[in-house]
């Protein structure tokens, strides 16, 4: 059986126009389309009794697939045996007509919920059919107009739901696809700005060594030699930064984890640190000594370094406090400094990729990989970096690693 009618508001009794109503309020106050078909539940089935109701939405091969389903009253007894109206969904769908169809599975005389009533009805938003939605009925009765043309009007309803929830989300992939677009942008500027930095600093020095009409002397010109080294060092890190970023993206960076004692790692990255850098002043507390774990030594100074520069960078002319002790069963490594500190609202932000602290980021140089390359590596180790920070008070930087006991040997 088919049916072209239209539903009509004329044709509902009192019951169902109050249950149409409420359904128009359900859905206008409903934040999902699965909300939304759990209240229409609801509300429907005490004047339009059924037992199942499906919803089935095309994809782009217009296959409809079951996006939604329920089992009320007498389909709940037999949920593993009952059929979901599939035939008839497809049917209503490519025909785009409600559609009526009995089934009767071998005894069904003896067993009434052998005896199917499915009602299909397709869900149209203007021209285009996006799937179908299917009533069962099992054991009767079967489906009167009245009742028909209620089903149409829910039909109608979640047609426009599935609209608007498509349109909600066609703007946020396209409100996404804006966002990339100009990550991608800003990346390719900020790279272009950091690339050309040192490279336009080792030409233009080089090129005034070589001019021919000029003589230096050997203090200008080992000045100007030692700009070009230090120039091609940031040109290297910048690189290097780049490579281990995509690498820890893709989990390709390889470890080479052994057993290492960590307050010698500290004390060797704290000597080099204060000899390189006769400004910075980097002290050493070792709260908890001889804590050992397994860990990939260059990576770990890697991150220590990191986190080093970004207090010479960001907290100039303060000193800096590395310790090692333990928390909650793990070797806890701090990295305290006492600079300006960090505004809350960047915090969360603060290991993403390319992100960079508003603000702070005019006359230092940097991609914002660095904190995400230190998280990346922390994790690959199994551990855990966190950061606290309050304005005017510093920053503390917190590495929590796995650690092995070692073993006392006796007297």
């Amino acid at each position: 059986m088919m049916s072209d009618d239209q539903p009509i508001p004329g044709a509902l009794r009192p019951k169902e126009l109050e249950a149409v109503y409420a359904i128009s309020r359900a859905v206008a106050q409903s934040m999902n389309v699965d909300t939304a078909l759990d209240d229409i539940i609801h509300l429907t089935r005490p004047v339009f009794i059924f037992d199942s109701m499906v919803l089935y939405l095309s994809n782009d091969r217009d296959v409809l697939d079951p996006t939604y389903a329920r089992l009320v009253g007498r389909g709940q007894s037999a949920e593993g045996e009952l059929a979901w109206g599939d035939s008839v969904a497809y049917e209503s769908f490519n025909q785009n007509q409600v559609l009526i169809r009995r089934e009767e599975t071998d005894g069904w005389e003896k067993d009434r919920l052998g005896l199917h009533f499915f009602l299909g009805l397709p869900l149209r938003l203007g021209e285009r059919i996006m799937g179908s939605m299917v009533f069962g009925r099992f054991g009767g009765p079967p489906y009167s107009p009245d009742q028909i043309h209620l089903a149409e009007f829910i039909a109608t309803h979640v047609s426009q739901l599935l609209g608007s929830e498509q349109l909600v989300e066609r703007i946020a992939n396209l409100e996404a696809e804006r966002k990339l677009d100009q990550l991608q942008k800003d990346f390719i500027a900020t790279i272009s700005h950091e690339l050309c930095t040192p490279l336009g600093f080792i030409k233009g020095y080089a090129t005034t060594l070589l001019r021919e009409d000029t003589s230096w002397d050997e203090s200008t010109r080992r000045e100007f030699l030692q700009i070009i080294d230090e120039e091609a060092d940031r040109l290297r890190e910048l690189i290097d930064n780049l490579l281990d970023s995509s690498r820890l993206q893709s989990g390709t960076m390889k470890m080479v984890l052994q057993l290492t004692r960590m307050d010698s790692l500290l004390k060797d990255i704290v000597v080099r640190t204060n000899s390189r850098n006769q400004e910075m002043k980097v002290e050493l507390d070792i709260i908890q000594p001889d804590l050992r774990c397994q860990v990939d030594p260059t990576r770990i100074a890697q991150v220590l370094d990191n986190l080093l520069s970004n207090a010479q960078k960001y907290a100039p002319n303060s000193p800096v406090m590395i310790s090692l002790g333990l928390a909650d069963g793990r070797a806890h490594i701090t990295v305290k400094d006492e600079g300006p500190g960090i505004s809350s609202e960047h915090i969360e932000h603060l290991f993403k990729r390319f992100y960079r602290v508003p603000g702070k980021t005019g006359s230092i140089r940097g991609t914002g990989l660095g904190l995400f390359i230190c998280r990346q590596i922390i994790q690959a180790h199994g551990g855990e970096i966190t950061v606290e920070s309050e304005l005017g008070k510093g920053t503390a930087f917190h590495i929590y690693l796995p650690y092995e006991q070692v073993e006392q040997s006796g007297p």
